[in-house]
């Protein structure tokens, strides 16, 4: 498995922004899918972005999509989470999580075999 750590949570106000970043280990996050995921209080962890091991595929939940934007360095072993115009039904608890299956897939949670510990998003009204 490949250790993930989250940074980059806070507390913005409706229509601000923030990037998460996510730091893996390993010798081989290039060859790995990443997505991010969100939880809310009470609610079901939800898909929000994910993006192949060379960065040419991504994919959006409808919800953040024109609004978020996910990238990678594979040099720096990082995935990224650009979130623009926040929203407060943005508020969640952040999960950066791998997907080592040698191609890409559909990004269900079932899929993805690592996860960090979380970084909170909080958006104020």
């Amino acid at each position: 498995q490949v250790q993930l750590v989250e940074s980059g949570g806070g507390l913005v106000q409706t229509g601000g922004s923030l990037r998460l970043s996510c730091a893996a280990s390993g010798r081989t996050f290039s060859s790995y899918n990443m997505g991010w995921f969100r939880q809310a209080p009470g609610k079901e962890r939800e898909f929000v972005a994910a993006i192949s091991s060379n960065g040419g595929f991504t994919s959006y939940a409808d919800s953040v999509k024109g609004r978020f934007t996910i990238s990678r360095d594979n040099a720096r072993n990082t995935v990224y989470l650009q979130m623009n115009s926040l929203k407060p039904g943005d508020t969640a608890l952040y999960y950066c999580a791998a997907d080592t299956y040698p191609k890409y897939r559909l990004p269900q949670k079932e899929n993805f075999d690592s996860w960090g510990q979380g970084t909170q998003v909080t958006v104020s009204s």
